[in-house]
């Protein structure tokens, strides 16, 4: 992984090319390449590091041409150097290949290539590809490129130019995203539609097992027995100005103070106030349907995995329905409990991500109905599920997740609210419901109004080593949350913990230097944490509460303190979430730390 982009047309295809690059940094990335057709056949030039260094390189040995191939690379096997940089080239040079995913018989692959007098320059799986279908070519490529991957195990989104057929790319996914452009006499393939939203809104999503072929008078799409295809071409409902900054220093901030704005967007429409539940035509499911089953099942990674820890307390509390939430990545490799009155929720930004795609897959083969909550429409979990919910926060640009984030949790609170109406939940109780739902944007705006207060803070802590976030109920997922976004821009450790935890481990490690965020609003547990923070005070550590109103039984016992507005317990997690996404990007900046693209992550994880 992480980003692939490909043109052919009338048009000289480097700039278009780089362009599409720029437009895929924010995914994260450790290296970069290009290869065009230049009339005499592949060139190539690759660098380590950021684009300006290609771009350095293409503006001392140029290439032109008007159909190439391009890539942004997130190491996995090898280092970030310019010999594992794509795109990647056979031994004759007449095949350039860029990939993402991984081919796990890649070392079986290059032993028995290499016997057969294929010269190996890179430590990837991906340059296996390139000898391969040198090795199955034949006078078409794309009967090349489906006689080769018919030999890999694996995942892979690729797309391929070969010199012997200079007017032609072929691109083919598993498991990982891609997709084709359809512009004016010229198109384009990208792993993300963001990479081409310059030049069209027209694409169509490729799924597993699909090949296309591009040239210069148009594209097919096959199947991996030539078959060819019928696809519906889909129209991109966003702008370019909404991957743009728009007078933000970076797209993490812009995405957090969007917030008011991207739940508003997620309960849209969806809310009926006199009745005090939601509508949800997304679900695919009757009322019937809900009220079958009788355990949920919620999988995600990461940031998703911590909203969906606060719905499984919404429907176990609210819709009184029993919930394990999983891990995507481990739910798939042991033997789950999952049959058909299980509704299997998938949670999932880019709706692309690997370990949640075959979480979801996995339940589907073992009876489960499947819903999926992604933002990314058209994307591939979205396709799969049965139905599910679009959160609509817009294009998140930034790796660590924020306003998608809070707009899950959003979602999960109007599926709650509709699938616990069907069951006890009063309508009184509904419409006390809605109407915090409703209150929510006004809310977090006035957090943000007072965003100064908390840059005030990152400078106190700016410095510190290690960070502590504590919190009950709710609000435990909330620490969770609090602790990745700190860890993943500003490289500090932090661990989130339950507060009562606290006592069998961590309390060791605390002392005059170590920082504490006590999520600590007036909800059902406020008494408890009181106590939680008295212990870490008595230890002389530093502690930061995010409070909702005024308490005495806080009073000396805490350093500083951020006051969030009240709601009812079950929306807490959210108000809570937007100090601690501006206390973690205040203290990146201030230390320096590049926040849009943290070092070691991706966006969007396709590959296990």
């Amino acid at each position: 992984m992480c980003g692939i982009v490909g043109y052919v047309g009338p048009r000289v295809a480097t700039p278009l090319l780089i362009d599409g690059l720029k437009r895929l940094e924010y995914r994260g990335y450790d290296s970069a390449g290009v290869a065009v057709m230049n009339g005499k056949g592949v060139d190539t030039r690759r660098a380590p590091g950021k684009i300006v260094k290609l771009e350095a390189m293409l503006n001392a040995e140029p290439l032109v041409g008007t159909l190439g191939i391009a890539h942004t690379r997130w190491a996995t096997h090898g280092a970030p150097t310019e010999l594992n940089a794509h795109p990647h080239t056979s031994t004759d040079k007449s095949i350039a290949v860029v990939h993402n995913g991984i081919i796990e018989n890649a070392t079986a692959l290059k032993a028995r290539l290499e016997a057969s007098g294929y010269v190996f320059t890179s430590e990837t799986d991906t340059e296996v590809l390139a000898h391969l279908i040198q090795e199955m070519y034949t006078g078409k490529l794309e009967d090349a490129v489906i006689r080769a991957l018919e030999h890999v195990e694996g995942t892979y989104g690729i797309a391929v130019i070969c010199s012997k057929e200079p007017d032609k790319i072929v691109a083919a996914r598993k498991g990982s995203p891609l997709l084709i452009g359809l512009g004016e006499n010229e198109y384009f393939v990208a792993s993300d539609a963001s990479a081409i939203l310059s030049y069209t809104r027209e694409v169509v999503y490729l799924d597993d097992g699909d090949l296309a072929v591009l040239d210069r008078n148009g594209y097919k799409i096959l199947d991996m027995s030539a078959t060819q295809l019928d696809k519906a071409v889909s129209r991109i409902d966003w702008d370019l100005g909404q991957i743009e900054r728009g007078g933000y220093a970076h797209f993490m901030l812009k995405e957090i103070f969007e917030q008011p704005t991207t739940i508003e967007n997620t309960m849209r429409g969806r809310l009926l106030p006199e009745d005090g539940t939601s509508k949800l035509g997304g679900l695919n499911l009757t009322d019937e349907e809900l009220l079958f089953f009788d355990n949920i099942v919620i999988t995600a990674c990461g940031t998703s995995w911590h909203s969906a820890l606060i719905g499984e307390h919404m429907f176990e509390e609210l819709a009184r329905i029993p919930v394990e939430v999983e891990y995507a990545s481990e739910f798939r490799y042991r033997n789950p409990i999952v049959d058909e009155r299980t509704l299997c929720i998938v949670m999932s930004q880019s709706g692309e991500t690997a370990d949640t795609l075959a979480a979801m897959r996995e339940a589907k083969r073992r009876g489960a109905r499947t819903l999926g909550i992604v933002n990314q429409v058209g994307s591939t979990i979205a396709r799969e599920a049965d139905g599910g919910i679009y959160i609509h926060a817009g294009p998140e640009i930034g790796v660590a997740s924020t306003k998608a984030f809070t707009s899950q949790v959003v979602a999960l609170a109007l599926l709650t609210l509709k699938v616990g109406r069907l069951r006890d939940l009063s309508i009184m109780n509904g419409r006390r419901i809605v109407e915090a739902l409703q209150a929510l944007p006004g809310q977090i705006q006035s957090i943000l109004d007072r965003a100064d207060e908390i840059e005030q803070l990152a400078e106190e802590f700016k410095r510190a080593q290690n960070f502590l976030y504590l919190g009950r109920g709710y609000n435990f997922p909330a620490a969770l949350e609090g602790a990745l976004k700190l860890k993943e821009i500003s490289y500090i450790h932090a661990e989130g913990y339950p507060a009562a935890e606290m006592k069998h481990g961590p309390i060791a490690l605390i002392d005059e230097m170590m920082p504490v965020v006590c999520i600590a609003p007036h909800d059902s547990v406020f008494d408890k944490i009181v106590s939680n923070v008295q212990e870490v005070k008595a230890r002389k550590g530093k502690v930061i509460a995010i409070t909702s109103q005024a308490e005495p039984s806080l009073v000396g016992k805490i350093d500083y303190e951020f006051r969030i507005p009240q709601t009812i317990e079950m929306l807490s997690p959210i108000l809570a979430s937007v100090p601690l996404q501006l206390l973690a990007y205040y203290i990146a900046v201030k230390r320096g730390s590049n926040v849009d693209q943290p070092r070691n992550l991706a966006k969007s994880v396709t590959v296990e």
